[in-house]
């Protein structure tokens, strides 16, 4: 349920609710809108129906209202407003496309720097790279570690472009979130619950990505677990789903763009590149993605495909690269968006 305080309602009657919650066994969420404050309701107790009346009868309380999705804080009836994230400058969540770009894996201080001045040239704002890699076969490239993330500082530290990258275990929050501006939860990781707890609590942005099997609710039921734990900053990746289809790696599910936009007030950005597994699909993809209402987009960039230790048959080489943000513009101008710069 959510409890909406009246538009004069003060500290002192906010906090009566909220403690109310706490001697019930629950946690109050504020959400502090333009008009109001609403408090959002979760935890597990009985007598529901009874102290939903004792609530209605504080001071300062306009309403209380059951909500109906399984899902509270990431949903709309919770939040009305679109939730806009800054990471180093940059908005995401806004009228912006915030384009996140670079390798898939960190695979030395050469790939990533030259990757890293190229997609900025671009245009891209945030910049990403894995050093730890999850990979369904134990015999194929799992990352730098430490070494990966000292890397990707550096990188930033030249460009100036906030950092996202992946966390894979709960021990490893705390490090990885020394050198990312953004933690990334990846789709097998998607309802790992311990993790979700732990990046939650350490109180960094959060890209959350689709699992390739999840429904819709049951990623933004992963959400909870993020929110839950204080964090609202969390960003949502639609990186394809597992279907029938073995011409492409994956099956991005575009109309989910427009769903999370209706169900959330999260802000949501699309992966063409784990969407399709093929190069020559992201860009299409991509403008579809925009399209459709992506705030942003997460692209594979790679000076040599080729001979990339991961995931090169979907990374887009620097010339690939600069075609799409030259196409991307004009898409983005349609939909009554524009492009984010850092610090723009």
């Amino acid at each position: 349920m959510i409890v909406v305080m009246d538009k004069d309602s003060g500290d002192d009657e906010i906090a009566q609710v909220v403690k109310r919650l706490e001697a019930a066994g629950l946690k109050g969420h504020l959400s502090k809108g333009v008009e109001r404050t609403v408090i959002g309701v979760v935890g597990v107790a009985t007598g529901l129906p009874e102290l939903r009346e004792s609530l209605a009868l504080m001071p300062g309380v306009e309403n209380v209202v059951p909500i109906s999705k399984p899902y509270k804080l990431s949903s709309r009836e919770f939040k009305a407003e679109d939730t806009v994230i800054e990471v180093g400058g940059v908005s995401i969540g806004g009228d912006q496309v915030v384009v996140m770009a670079g390798p898939c894996a960190v695979e030395s201080e050469e790939q990533v720097m030259s990757t890293a001045r190229a997609v900025k040239a671009a245009g891209a704002s945030v910049l990403r790279g894995g050093a730890f890699k999850p990979s369904t076969s134990p015999y194929s490239f799992r990352g730098l570690g430490e070494e990966g993330l000292k890397i990707l500082a550096h990188a930033k530290a030249e460009t100036g472009l906030p950092l996202v990258t992946e966390v894979l275990t709960p021990g490893d929050v705390e490090l990885v979130a020394r050198y990312a501006d953004i933690l990334q939860v990846g789709a097998r990781n998607m309802q790992n619950f311990i993790l979700l707890d732990e990046v939650g609590k350490a109180g960094k942005p959060v890209l959350l990505k689709r699992g390739m099997s999840a429904t819709i609710q049951e990623w933004l039921l992963a959400v909870e677990y993020v929110l839950s734990q204080g964090n609202r900053q969390v960003v949502l990746c639609e990186r394809g789903i597992r279907t029938f289809e073995t011409h492409t790696r994956n099956t991005l599910d575009v109309s989910a763009v427009p769903s999370i936009q209706k169900l959330s007030h999260l802000p949501i950005i699309a992966d063409p590149s784990h969407g399709t597994g093929r190069w020559e699909l992201v860009t299409p993809m991509a403008l579809a993605s925009v399209a459709a209402g992506a705030h942003g987009l997460l692209i594979e960039v790679h000076p040599t495909p080729d001979t990339a230790l991961k995931d090169g048959a979907q990374s887009l080489t620097f010339a690939h690269f600069d075609e799409l943000m030259a196409r991307l513009a004009p898409v983005a101008a349609a939909v009554g968006r524009r492009l984010a710069l850092k610090g723009a």
